[in-house]
């Protein structure tokens, strides 16, 4: 272990890997909103971030367990359940009034057709803004689930999606 005058540590979030700092600064330079979308074993989250001196403030945010709530029967981490995430979470930004975006990637490694760009797919038709190329998004089939064995899946994923647009990605929790 380096110790002594010359050596200095590390952030925390840095040292476990956590955070980018040279990235993070070049996307809150830009002064736009950020697309946040992560990935957990079980479940999407997006959030559109905005940063102050003091903290970030999450302006609109979806996470796919909401898609239970709107008859969603499959997997909440599967690629069809990211693009209808994206797709709540493009109309709850649209209902706190951003238009446009940067999306920020945090320490994934960027993989052409992966699950985060069938979120970030899902945002973009959704009507925000937000530059990317069209390339890099996964094919309608693996979004629509049609490579898959369910059956269902696609007929789900279309009424869930009917269900998104007319609710315009609210979904109200249940109050008991």
């Amino acid at each position: 272990m380096a110790s002594g005058p010359r050596f200095t540590v590390k952030y925390r979030r840095r040292r476990e890997i956590r955070t980018n700092y040279h990235h993070r600064l070049a996307l809150l330079k830009s002064g736009q909103h950020r697309l946040v979308i992560r990935k957990t074993n079980k479940y999407i989250i997006c959030q559109i971030i905005d940063y102050h001196e003091t903290g970030d403030t999450v302006l609109a945010a979806a996470h796919s367990k909401q898609l239970l709530k709107l008859g969603w029967k499959h997997n909440c981490s599967n690629t069809s359940a990211a693009y209808l995430t994206g797709l709540m979470l493009g109309a709850a930004a649209q209902k706190a009034k951003v238009k446009n975006a940067i999306y920020d990637s945090g320490l994934y490694p960027s993989t052409k057709g992966s699950l985060l760009y069938a979120a970030l797919k899902g945002v973009v038709d959704a009507g925000l803004d937000i530059p990317h190329t069209a390339d890099i998004f996964p094919a309608e089939d693996r979004i629509s689930g049609k490579h898959t064995k369910a059956k269902d899946l696609s007929k789900d994923m279309e009424a869930v999606k009917k269900k998104i647009q007319l609710n315009k990605g609210s979904v109200e929790p249940k109050v008991k």
